[in-house]
C-alpha cells in the first residue's frame, strides 16, 4: 500500500478521472481529491493510495510532469503529516512572541532601531 500526493490539479478534476490516469499503471484502493472546507471547491491537489508499492513507483515516473487539463501534474510519495501544530491544544505554536497585533513592535522586523537623541 502506497499513498501518493498529486499536486498542481486542474480543480475540474474529477474522482473518475483521476482514478482512471492511476489504473492504466496498477490497482487503486482509494481517491480523495481534497475540496475547501468553506466553499466545496476542489483545492488543486488529491491523494491516491495504491494497493501494490512498485506499481505506485511505476505510475509516479510515468505520470509526474504530465499535463491534465493544461497543467503539469506534480507527483511524489505523501509524506505523513507529524511536526505540523494542529490548532486546539498543546502549544498550538503561536503563544510567544510579540502581539502582532496592529501596530505593534514587530512592524519593524528586520530594522535596526535608531540611537535617538537625549531630549535635554
Amino acid at each position: 500500500m502506497k499513498n501518493l500526493y498529486v499536486g498542481n490539479l486542474p480543480h475540474s478534476t474529477t474522482e473518475p478521472e483521476l482514478r482512471g490516469l492511476f489504473e492504466a499503471h496498477g490497482a487503486v484502493e482509494k481517491v480523495s481529491i481534497v475540496t475547501d472546507r468553506e466553499t466545496g471547491r476542489a483545492r488543486g491537489f488529491a491523494f491516491v493510495e495504491m494497493t501494490n508499492a512498485g506499481e505506485a513507483d511505476k505510475a509516479v515516473a510515468a505520470l509526474n510532469g504530465t499535463e491534465l487539463g493544461g497543467r503539469a501534474l506534480k507527483i511524489n510519495e505523501a509524506k505523513p503529516k507529524t511536526d505540523a501544530p494542529r490548532g486546539g491544544g498543546g502549544g498550538g505554536g503561536k503563544r510567544f512572541g510579540g502581539g502582532g497585533g496592529g501596530g505593534s513592535r514587530d512592524d519593524y522586523q528586520g530594522h535596526a532601531r535608531q540611537p535617538r537623541e537625549p531630549r535635554w
